[in-house]
């Protein structure tokens, strides 16, 4: 058996996998998701876009927007070479520093999305229990520190996990089973002992997601005491209005997540484009769907971007 590492002087060379069994109609498949591809990066790049330029949204509220579609945009950009060039041209190759790099900066920027949306329930928890104190307590300052932290944080998880993974040697299976480097799908087709990959990866896992999670949901059980006791029902829609479309964008993230985690391990029985086709399916709903709720729920957002659009249409 031909064992490579990282160090041989061959180099070391990975296949990513389109869609298993349905290779003839790639082509065909990758329309839909060069569509929502081109949503992502439209939707996200326009509120980016409406919040740096217009005065009236350079709020709390708005500024961790932004950098949700930041996140949003950075995670559908780490994908998007390697699964339109598998779908598109066959471009299945691709070294281990590139997939260690791809596969960084994609689990770092989905834990950097799970935290934006841990300091939004911060905002939308301060802006509803302490409404006086909302902009002492959310200065620039402190929203800049909030947003540092998260990266630190996310490279100081993802670093352990991407220096062991160096550390491996492989088999001559190469090949992995989606259109990007996946940790989890690394690791497996490892030839040495991967179980500290394996606990550093569930560390990452669990001081992020596992963390923000639980966090996320003591944050509206106290939301939901705070507008129950509000006299008026007309106060309390006011204040249920301001949180659906962070409940929303919650929920985008979350379910997909743990439907997926499920699927891979229950779902053995399936068919392998089913695994294919949802891994995918998981990293492009949070771009699309976040960008569309965001610019239609929220007013403000809604109105920049008309507003926008209209002055370029005259510009034209």
């Amino acid at each position: 058996m031909l064992v490579l590492n990282n160090t041989s002087a061959q180099p070391l060379a990975f296949l990513l996998t389109g869609i298993p069994g349905l290779r003839a109609v790639q082509v065909w498949i990758s329309i839909p998701f060069c569509l929502l591809y081109a949503i992502a990066l439209a939707g996200n790049s326009m509120i980016l876009l409406v919040v740096l330029h217009e005065q009236s949204l350079h709020e709390p509220m708005y500024y961790f927007l932004s950098m949700l579609s930041a996140t949003d945009l950075s995670l559908s950009l780490c994908t998007l070479c390697t699964t339109l060039g598998v779908f598109w041209f066959e471009a299945r190759e691709i070294n281990l520093n590139a997939c260690i790099a791809q596969m960084f900066f994609l689990h770092g920027f989905t834990f950097m999305e799970s935290g934006v949306l841990l300091a939004m329930a911060f905002d939308r928890f301060v802006a509803i229990c302490d409404p006086l104190r909302y902009t002492t307590i959310l200065t620039n300052a402190r929203i800049a520190q909030i947003g540092v932290s998260m990266a630190i944080r996310n490279v100081a998880v993802m670093l352990p996990v991407v220096l062991w993974v160096k550390r491996l040697s492989f088999c001559s299976s190469m090949v992995l089973s989606h259109s990007y480097c996946y940790h989890v799908d690394l690791i497996q087709l490892s030839c040495t002992d991967n179980r500290i990959n394996s606990i550093l990866g569930l560390f990452a896992l669990f001081s992020t997601t596992g963390f923000d999670c639980p966090c996320i949901l003591l944050s509206y059980v106290l939301i939901i005491r705070s507008v129950l006791s509000i006299a008026s029902l007309e106060g309390r829609q006011k204040a249920f209005n301001t949180c659906i479309s962070h409940i929303s964008a919650v929920a985008i993230f979350y379910i997909p997540l743990i439907s997926l985690s499920l699927v891979h391990r229950y779902g053995h029985s399936a068919p392998p484009f089913v695994h294919t086709i949802m891994a995918n399916i998981f990293l492009l709903i949070p771009p699309v769907l976040n960008s569309i709720i965001y610019s239609v729920k929220t007013k403000q957002i809604k109105k920049a971007i008309i507003k926008a659009l209209i002055q370029k249409r005259f510009q034209i």
